[in-house]
């Protein structure tokens, strides 16, 4: 009788184990799919395999100069997954406009960059756009 019971205790702590050990291995898996996925979306941009294809996009508007309000002028990041790209911009004024193109080569400006520009860069490359509220420089 006794021999039973330890029997019968042994089967379902046996049990209890193998249920457990299912369940932590499915959450392992789960949890090893969730890190592949994000690491194939940074070195392939989700699904896009081509590395040199624009892939983030950000753009910064803000007043650049005084006499305009509206936050009209702005400036574009286009960066693939390599981190380069162009930065575009548009200084907008009462009776002329502006437009300014600068590389980007690995997520750096090959030019100095304005405060907006490097804020949309960085957004860019960070994923915040497409459109960033506003610079750093403004809110400071």
């Amino acid at each position: 009788m006794l021999v039973t019971i330890w029997v019968i205790v042994g089967v379902v702590a046996g049990l209890s184990g193998v249920l457990v050990g299912c369940s932590a291995l499915r959450q392992a898996r789960a949890t090893v799919e969730d890190c592949r996925r994000m690491l194939v979306r940074q070195q392939l941009g989700e699904g896009r395999g081509d590395l040199r294809a624009i892939r983030d996009v950000a753009v910064c508007r803000y007043d650049a100069l005084s006499e305009m309000s509206g936050r009209l002028s702005f400036s574009v990041a286009m960066i693939n997954g390599l981190g380069d790209g162009i930065v575009l911009t548009s200084i907008n004024g009462r009776s002329e406009t502006r437009t300014y193109v600068r590389p980007v080569v690995g997520g750096k400006g090959q030019e100095p960059l304005s405060p907006e520009e490097e804020e949309a860069v960085r957004a860019a490359r960070l994923g915040l756009g497409p459109l960033v509220a506003a610079p750093i420089s403004e809110t400071l």
